[in-house]
């Protein structure tokens, strides 16, 4: 664990670290879990009653069955998989999802990741009505676009659920399987839509989005249980003080003076701090921006490629998507080996950095160029396979790297890594790419793109080397103390 500094000594405040909003950070359940008195957490400080010790609601012992941690494994299984699919289903809406995150990953903080879910999947299949039953074209893009904002909670929430259901040793593969799901839904997207709506109107896509949305919300509500620590332990003590008339008994997130508004503010700069400030962050986001936006331009040049210069019919060109498909799902098998690659590291250089998450990501780096260059006929159909195969490990190294950087700002570093169309997205490759196509010509249009991926190619192998550095002059990330003596 990366830390600023040890924890000799703290106050009730000081029961984790700073949070992104400057206040202070509630302790995560593994850490909630190893105080030394079962039913409450110690405070050290000198010249605090033991009584006020006391009065702290903490959880029963490192097994306690309410720490999320210590849910039975089907248990965690099923609610890391629902969140994945949610997350999967509303990858379709690009521009609605940059400002959704912004508000959901604090407000989570203050009143639990559930009831965000709850809340967003509800607007999410309320804003899809009139989207399939709305008669002009202005209330279809308006509705698109809240259908975006409302279910874009997933895609900055639901990493977290994942990370506290699951201990470290555990999270690599819950985590792999969350990162993939995001680019699923592109891939299956035109694979099913044009086959619907080569038989049916345009509307029973939207039809169909909303028996899948019901079908997740009827999931949700039967088997996503809450998961974050300050707020289980919140509901424990207000029901130890229902029980015991102790009415000082207390859990520590509410004993944390700060307004929700001005949580939000700050969750709306820091994201934009981090990114300019953190030449890291910088360019790492902005390669996996650029993945994303090519990934999503890949809608429009698909069908101009294949139906208009190799006569493919509308419903057989969702099957181009299906090199891509197979490259994704290849690349979350591959995770094992680089779970053991990280651990190799991690023995070899006597402790665990961040940077040791980057290796996916440099072979990533290496395929995703190789399958834009491939421009001819079955060929591009087959080069999606590297492409997708190498966006995977592009995202799941960049991500785990800087969550593992900076994780006491987990939730920002959910809106920056592509997932949630962070500032630098480059949505204007989606509207360019028609008069890209047709000005450059098949060939050099997705040279281009090639080349962009080249000139980014080189950020991972550049941060493996220079991370260690960059993380001490960092007023964001954390430092290893163990590496810091050591040097």
């Amino acid at each position: 664990m990366f830390s600023r500094q040890a924890a000799s000594s703290s106050t009730l405040a000081d029961l984790a670290a700073n949070d992104t909003c400057g206040n202070k950070r509630i302790l995560r359940s593994s850490d909630a879990s190893a105080t030394p008195n079962p039913d409450s957490v110690v405070n050290k400080e000198n010249g605090n009653s033991k009584t006020e010790e006391s009065n702290v609601v903490g959880w029963n012992g490192p097994n306690d069955p309410a720490n999320p941690l210590n849910f039975g494994i089907f248990r965690k299984w099923v609610a890391a998989l629902i969140c994945s699919a949610g997350a999967l289903c509303v990858a379709l809406f690009v521009f609605g999802m940059g400002a959704g995150p912004m508000l959901y990953a604090p407000l989570s903080e203050f009143y639990g990741r559930r009831i965000i879910y709850i809340l967003s999947f509800t607007f999410y299949l309320a804003f899809q009505f009139p989207v399939g039953f709305g008669k002009n074209i202005t209330s279809v893009l308006v509705n698109r676009l809240l259908s975006g904002l409302a279910g874009s909670a997933f895609m900055s929430v639901a990493g977290g659920t994942v990370s506290e259901l699951f201990s470290k040793e555990e999270l690599s593969k819950p985590m792999m399987i969350f990162t993939a799901a995001p680019f699923l839904g592109p891939c299956l997207g035109p694979l099913f839509g044009n086959f619907i709506t080569h038989k049916l109107e345009w509307r029973w896509v939207i039809y169909v989005m909303m028996i899948w949305t019901g079908a997740m919300l009827c999931l949700i509500l039967l088997f996503v249980p809450e998961t974050y620590a300050p707020v289980l332990l919140r509901w424990k003590a207000q029901k130890l003080r229902k029980q015991t008339g102790n009415k000082e008994l207390h859990a520590p997130i509410e004993k944390i003076e700060r307004s929700v508004i001005r949580t939000v503010v700050i969750s709306c700069q820091r994201p934009f701090q981090l990114l300019f400030l953190e030449p890291m962050v910088f360019c790492l986001c902005l390669f996996s921006a650029i993945l994303l936006g090519i990934m999503y331009l890949f809608f429009e040049a698909f069908p101009m490629v294949f139906e208009n210069n190799h006569g493919f019919e509308k419903q057989h060109v969702g099957l181009t998507f299906m090199g891509m498909l197979i490259g994704i799902i290849s690349g979350v098998l591959t995770e094992p080996f680089w779970r053991s690659t990280y651990h190799r590291l991690s023995l070899r250089y006597g402790g665990a950095r961040p940077e040791f998450r980057l290796p996916q990501a440099m072979a990533g780096a290496v395929f995703t160029p190789i399958g834009i260059f491939c421009v001819h006929y079955i060929v591009p159909i087959i080069a999606g396979v590297p492409f997708g195969f190498g966006m995977l490990l592009v995202f799941s190294g960049v991500s785990r790297t800087l969550l593992t950087r900076t994780d006491h700002m987990r939730h920002l570093l959910w809106q920056q890594t592509g997932f949630c169309g962070v500032p630098l997205q480059p949505r204007f490759l989606l509207s360019l790419s028609p008069v890209m196509y047709d000005n450059l010509g098949y060939a050099w249009a997705s040279a281009l793109l090639g080349f962009l991926c080249l000139g980014c190619m080189p950020f991972p192998f550049l941060f493996y080397k220079f991370g260690p550095y960059l993380r001490k002059r960092s007023q964001y990330a954390w430092t290893n103390q163990e590496e810091e003596r050591r040097e």
